[in-house]
């Protein structure tokens, strides 16, 4: 293969001029003709069995052309592009401009190229921090939490039902006296003040004890998802079986020792209160780099080719492919579901990828700009990171990731820490 020449055609855009030497052509097609000959009937001749000149003179000498350039397209193109030196993103189709025993192959191939592009003010840019702290009131809240996942449901026998138990009943429902389909259950837990039923249903279970029967009367709402029963008047037959009601364990150290690692109910708190605060610090933190990245996107300037944002729509939903495969589904399952199209998922995508493109551009540019390279020593540390989360051998996950990834993720990683380092973050009062 030889690359003649590298012509820039418009922004990001160049056209490759590639020749297959005669040589390589004419062995393309002896290769062919070892595989596709043994398909071919001459007359005279077994099947498979008639020279390659005879097939040629009987179907034309370029029978085999097609089929050679084919096998000799895709390496072609690859060395061409590393020749090149180009950062192609995208190959257009290929222009086949000659192709004949005496010259080989001529062919021009169109490629887009990673755009350049420009970034200005990258350092100081302004952002705020919000003001972590946290009170007792967010204590005793998370504590709160914890109390109800360890609290027990326990009978009522001395009472009638209030808003926040749970009454365990029969019912049949009935509109202009009869039954209709659903309207029907037996030995229900219905948790009274949740609105799981429809509006009024449970706030007339309120007040009845165990053991009663009786009747309530409801509207469905007009928008109900039975158009039989849309705005309707039913009459519900009720039977309650159990009132219960949620205990809650009592908040002392015995309670600490049981719900954590502490002896105490005070050490327990402290230990929320760190919690918490560690948790705010984190997505406070987080918010800060949002608002930098975010600043960051909007100041890269250059004409970025559609291609690009075109793979990165790809890439996000064959990620989002994967993950739903991951949970028993498909895409095409999804859309199905979901009433979407390709289509419209790629649109429903596209806003985030081309932020995604821009922000790489511009954490490649700015870690070019200040010479921020990784070293050998965090590119191995990288890899080991990666064998341990994979549980895999280092070299095993060398062969799997190539180190220019690691080490484009590491480039990366050290602009947003640059870029982080060097802006104005305030607190807010």
């Amino acid at each position: 293969m030889n690359l003649k020449a590298t012509n820039k055609t418009e922004t990001n855009k160049y056209e490759l001029e590639i020749e297959v030497p005669a040589e390589d052509f004419n062995k393309a097609i002896d290769e062919v003709f070892k595989t596709e000959g043994k398909k071919i009937t001459i007359p005279g001749f077994r099947r498979g069995k008639a020279p390659k000149a005879f097939i040629e003179k009987y179907y034309g000498e370029s029978v085999f052309f097609e089929a050679a350039v084919d096998r000799l397209y895709r390496p072609a193109l690859m060395d061409a592009v590393e020749a090149s030196g180009l950062e192609v993103i995208s190959i257009g189709q290929a222009d086949i401009t000659e192709v004949s025993k005496a010259n080989g192959v001529q062919m021009k191939v169109t490629v887009v190229v990673k755009p350049e592009i420009t970034i200005e003010g990258y350092k100081g840019i302004e952002a705020s921090k919000k003001k972590v702290e946290v009170t007792d009131e967010d204590v005793s809240a998370e504590l709160a939490k914890v109390q109800d996942r360890n609290s027990r449901m326990v009978t009522v026998e001395d009472r009638a039902a209030l808003t926040g138990d749970t009454a365990v009943i029969d019912f049949e429902g009935f509109c202009d006296g009869e039954a209709f389909e659903g309207g029907k259950g037996e030995n229900f837990e219905l948790a009274l003040g949740s609105g799981q039923f429809i509006p009024g249903f449970e706030d007339q279970i309120v007040g009845h004890e165990t053991g009663e029967e009786f009747e309530i009367n409801v509207k469905f709402p007009e928008e109900y998802q039975a158009e039989n029963l849309k705005g309707k008047d039913a009459t519900f037959k009720i039977k309650l079986h159990e009132i219960k009601r949620k205990e809650l364990p009592v908040l002392d150290d015995e309670f600490a020792k049981d719900v954590s690692e502490f002896d105490t109910l005070d050490a327990y708190k402290q230990s929320i209160r760190e919690k918490l605060q560690n948790d705010r610090e984190k997505s406070a933190e987080a918010d800060v780099e949002n608002q930098i990245l975010e600043a960051l996107i909007e100041k890269v300037e250059g004409e970025i080719p559609e291609e690009m944002y075109d793979n990165e729509v790809e890439e996000s939903i064959n990620s989002f492919a994967y993950r739903l495969q991951s949970q028993g589904l498909n895409l095409e399952t999804y859309l199905k579901y979901t009433g979407m199209t390709t289509d419209s998922l790629k649109e429903q995508f596209r806003p985030q990828s081309e932020k995604q493109v821009k922000l790489r551009l511009a954490l490649e540019k700015i870690a070019a700009n200040e010479g921020l390279e990784p070293t050998a020593e965090e590119l191995d540390a990288e890899y080991e990171k990666l064998a341990k989360m994979y549980e895999m051998e280092v070299d095993k996950i060398k062969n799997i990731v190539a180190e220019a990834q690691v080490k484009g993720d590491l480039q990366s990683q050290k602009a947003v820490d640059f870029v982080k380092e060097n802006a104005v973050v305030k607190t807010e009062e």
